[in-house]
């Protein structure tokens, strides 16, 4: 049985104490990419943070992450990802409360 491709991958080059790394996530769009880099980029222990796609049949992309103080870029990283999906659930505890509570109009489109 062969071993599952790991979700996120330091990319080669990468500073030993990992204050300055690369990493690749699979399976991933812009969508998520300028989410995170907005994330990393409120943290201001974070000296540069970019994102690519490299290239449209690729279904990945690359985060770039220079950390101030030799601070690791993978804590960083984790704490960008647990922050935003700590704000995803707060986004759809607020539209499952207004649906609830609101007064909607339903538009069934098979009419």
């Amino acid at each position: 049985m062969s071993q599952p491709t790991p979700k996120i991958r330091i990319m080669p080059g990468a500073q030993t104490d990992l204050s300055a790394a690369t990493y690749q996530i699979d399976n991933e769009t812009h969508t998520l990419g300028n989410a995170l880099r907005w994330m990393l980029m409120k943290n201001p222990k974070v000296e540069f943070c970019g994102y690519s796609a490299p290239h449209p049949s690729e279904s990945h992309i690359q985060i770039r992450i220079q950390m101030y103080d030799n601070l690791s870029s993978l804590t960083a990283l984790v704490r960008a990802l647990d922050d935003l999906d700590s704000l995803f659930e707060s986004i759809e505890d607020a539209y499952k409360a207004s649906l609830e509570h609101d007064n909607i109009a339903v538009w069934d489109e098979g009419r």
